[in-house]
């Protein structure tokens, strides 16, 4: 796991859902295929309507029309993000796009635990808001050893939750490598 991970902030409300992060038309492709994965990726996010995706700074989509790949590395969320159908394929989306994590108030579980389990974003969790206070655009970092969310763009600061016993599996690679490193699985 990266130490640190800097980039621009995508933000968005609360109660995203999974066929917002990647709309059901898109499930079509085969993310075993590294031709079709990057699909999912270009797609990302793109299911998020604009003036409901409570975007505080305009009409911003996460992947650029024609683009494979997000300008964003960390997206921002406020409660119950990746709510909805239990879809595996929401956080293989963000990270084809190039998010690295995810900092929200809340996870529906599911979403959460496909995070780690395929280790593909890293899901933080912050009791405070920065949803109503960062900016899409906004240069953030996180700080996965000291847990903090800093805008760099403001100078503010957030707290996050640590990522506990979970960490050992997104270090693995996703929970298969982790059973495998463990002895779990041959």
């Amino acid at each position: 796991m990266e130490k640190k991970i800097r980039g621009k902030a995508f933000v968005v409300g609360d109660h995203v859902d999974t066929d917002q992060i990647i709309p059901a038309e898109y499930l079509s492709y085969n993310p075993a295929d590294p031709a079709e994965r990057k699909y999912f990726g270009r797609y990302a996010m793109s299911g998020v309507p604009a003036p409901a995706s409570g975007l505080p700074k305009g009409n911003v989509p996460f992947v650029a029309q024609g683009q494979w790949t997000s300008e964003f590395t960390v997206l921002v969320a406020g409660r119950n993000f990746g709510c909805g159908s239990s879809r595996e394929h929401a956080p293989l989306a963000l990270a084809e796009a190039g998010c690295k994590a995810v900092v929200a108030v809340g996870y529906a579980r599911i979403f959460y635990r496909n995070s780690i389990n395929g280790a593909y974003v890293l899901p933080f969790e912050c009791e405070a808001d920065p949803a109503k206070h960062v900016r899409t655009g906004d240069e953030v970092e996180i700080d996965t050893a000291a847990g903090t969310l800093t805008d760099l763009t403001t100078g503010e600061s957030w707290t996050l939750a640590g990522l506990g016993s979970v960490a050992g599996i997104i270090d693995a690679g996703g929970l298969f490598d982790y059973a495998r490193k463990a002895g779990m699985l041959k």
